[in-house]
């Protein structure tokens, strides 16, 4: 079957949630939840590591404000204490070269032992984790066209962190719970349980050690299981890790710290009235139609002339939710002292681009009164010098580590976190002109700083424009390789549509056609750059064709044939951004091919300078970065849009000799 990269239009729907209209959610009303430190277990048996054990529940958090109901979420908390189970979850805080040693307990079990089935729609017929598929067909792509109602895999990834691979949370790794009623013939564990963890465990238990050898930083949690990660993260199964020490850190008096060190996790979600989540559970919700009337053949059907249907019927090429959290409450509000704070940021959301800005008023667009932040590092450490920003763009998974200085800010002023990225897949370009801002009501809304007074003690800290320099950037070597990899979104190979629209232009149908356009995005994917310069796209089951020497520093192009920025995550290194190059366009806009650079390349943004995991790549681009590869095994590389990665933008790095990796997932 021929399929060639999807040339399409993105997303043609507005901003549908759940029946919880997002304008009847009181905003500012919940404070700020401040995730507490993780506690550690203390039995673990030798005094030179940290010990956890950490477990994933089912719990009813206040996340919304009351009256509204609570939520049914996922979270992790310490398995001997029920009352630690929060989503986001308490904060893992770890020590420069003190391993931490967490035992990750799949505990989605309801109080008789039984498991519980997933609270959102699972796509059975993406590759995906399809425990159903037996001990020999797991890992692989289903044809049922009904959501899962199995008991949930899961398997936990600490991103960003430079571990042994055994320890990374590789996706075919996962374990199910430890139910009394698993049904005959499933799979507990994922295909590369044995390859990657060497010996079994306690059945719905994995136990990792992360090293912490790296530079002081902020890392965080989050489940990775196969084709299904999107449905885990926005359950609620996400948590900081916080590293600190060594030489890579700064002095504790030159920024905030204590409770003026605050991290901010950020994710777009939506509602029912009656407090649930809402995910979307059908193909059509992307089109902004209803099912109804998406009338194409899904997985498993066949087309009007007999061919085998490659579109999924539940899985969406991307989400945009309608309402804001913070720290896993929506809109919250953060009484503020007028001195300096630091907040650690992450965009945990599943498709959501942010640009940040601290403003006086919430709804104008483009915000022009606003507090300056202070940008001090990244997904990986300290920069070498501060950069004051009036806005911040920040990708799904990234991090990015801030001053804002409320000191000169007159008692009672509210200002306001706010969002000007657009409420649709980002490509770059200015707000108003090349997109939309995101609904200045809802979603261009975050949350809520009110200043009181006085300060209840002396700020000993810095003031970031004295701080002339952070951290010096590392020495990764010279590239003995440079790897041209690509970024490809596919149109289907058997399925053809009509897309109708109204008199305003406004999509209104889809209906198969013979004689129409290849219908899609239909699945995501990575991939190489030929010896001609065109795209080869892989799917995740492809061999390994990243397979850097053990040790081995490359640089790595990634062009971007698609409409849309990509934030392109790599397991293990911290790597440092060299440049960004358009490609020469062709009459639409797309590269042409063979992909040319243009001869224009530019340096990183001022938030970019330090060393990075997640890279937000452009469209229509050459993106350039700098790794050291320095353990031996098998990791990966993906989309950072969780719904890309799903399926199947994620593809397998084996460091080292191949004998030092698990055959390839090949045969699944």
């Amino acid at each position: 079957m021929l399929i060639m990269p999807w040339l399409g239009n993105t997303a043609w729907a507005a901003l549908p949630g759940g029946t919880l209209d997002p304008a009847t959610i009181p905003k500012y009303v919940s404070r700020l939840y401040v995730p507490p430190a993780m506690p550690k277990t203390l039995n673990g048996g030798d005094p030179s590591v940290d010990y956890y054990e950490i477990a994933a529940r089912q719990i009813a958090q206040q996340v919304l404000p009351k009256p509204l109901p609570k939520t049914t979420l996922w979270a992790y908390g310490a398995d001997s204490d029920s009352k630690t189970f929060h989503s986001p979850s308490y904060t893992i805080e770890a020590k420069f070269n003190r391993p931490v040693r967490v035992k990750w307990i799949n505990d989605l079990k309801d109080d008789n032992g039984n498991f519980l089935p997933h609270l959102l729609p699972v796509d059975q017929t993406v590759h995906w984790a399809n425990p159903a598929g037996g001990p020999e067909g797991q890992d692989s792509m289903g044809t049922d066209p009904n959501p899962y109602t199995g008991p949930v895999p899961l398997v936990t990834h600490l991103h960003g962190a430079d571990v042994v691979s055994g320890s990374d949370g590789y996706p075919e790794s996962w374990t199910l719970p430890a139910a009394a009623n698993i049904p005959a013939g499933y799979a507990s564990r994922g295909s590369h349980w044995k390859e990657i963890d060497e010996a079994a465990e306690e059945a719905g238990a994995a136990t990792y050690q992360y090293t912490n050898a790296q530079r002081a930083t902020h890392m965080w949690f989050h489940d990775h299981t196969l084709g299904m990660t999107r449905n885990n993260i926005y359950a609620g199964l996400a948590g900081n890790y916080i590293l600190r020490g060594g030489a890579s850190d700064l002095p504790s008096v030159a920024l905030p710290k204590g409770d003026f060190e605050i991290p901010l996790l950020i994710q777009d979600r939506a509602f029912n009235r009656d407090g649930s989540l809402f995910y979307p559970g059908d193909r059509a919700f992307f089109e902004g139609l209803a099912k109804k009337k998406l009338r194409i053949p899904f997985i498993p059907n066949k087309t009007v002339d007999g061919k085998d249907s490659d579109v999924s019927p539940i899985w969406n090429p991307e989400y945009f939710s309608n309402v804001m959290l913070v720290n896993g409450n929506s809109w919250p509000r953060l009484d503020v002292e007028p001195r300096r704070y630091r907040f650690r940021i992450l965009n945990a959301s599943d498709s959501r681009f942010m640009i940040l800005k601290i403003a006086k008023d919430p709804t104008a667009r483009p915000a022009t009164d606003t507090l300056p932040i202070w940008v001090v590092g990244g997904d990986g450490g300290f920069q070498p010098q501060p950069a004051k920003v009036g806005s911040l763009l920040i990708g799904p998974a990234e991090r990015v580590d801030v001053v804002v200085d409320f000191t000169d800010v007159a008692k009672d002023t509210p200002l306001y976190l706010i969002n000007e990225a657009p409420d649709e897949p980002y490509g770059g370009g200015e707000g108003g002109t090349d997109y939309a801002y995101a609904d200045p009501h809802t979603t261009g809304q975050v949350m809520k700083f009110a200043v009181i007074g006085p300060a209840t003690s002396k700020d000993e800290s810095v003031p970031p424009e004295q701080l002339k320099t952070l951290l010096a950037a590392e020495k990764l070597g010279t590239p003995l390789t440079v790897r041209k990899v690509s970024i490809n979104e596919m149109e289907s190979g058997t399925v053809f549509a009509d897309y109708n629209t109204d008199a305003n232009g406004n999509l209104v149908n889809i209906i198969e056609d013979p004689a129409g356009i290849p219908f899609g995005p239909t699945i995501s994917m990575l991939g190489t750059l030929d010896d001609s310069g065109a795209p080869a796209p892989l799917p995740w089951m492809a061999p390994v064709t990243e397979n850097p020497g053990n040790g081995d520093t490359e640089t790595w192009e990634i062009y971007n044939f698609t409409e849309d920025a990509h934030p392109i995550h790599m397991h293990l290194v911290e790597f440092q951004i060299q440049s960004r190059e358009p490609l020469h366009p062709d009459l639409n806009g797309m590269p042409m091919l063979p992909a040319t650079p243009l001869g224009a390349a530019r340096g990183p943004e001022a938030w970019e300078l330090g060393s990075k995991d997640t890279v937000i790549a452009y469209p229509g681009e050459v993106t350039r970065v700098k790794a050291r590869f320095d353990r031996p095994g098998l990791y990966v590389w993906h989309c950072h849009i969780l719904s890309h990665e799903d399926n199947d933008m994620m593809r397998p790095i084996c460091v080292g000799n191949q004998n030092d990796c698990p055959v390839p997932p090949a045969s699944h």
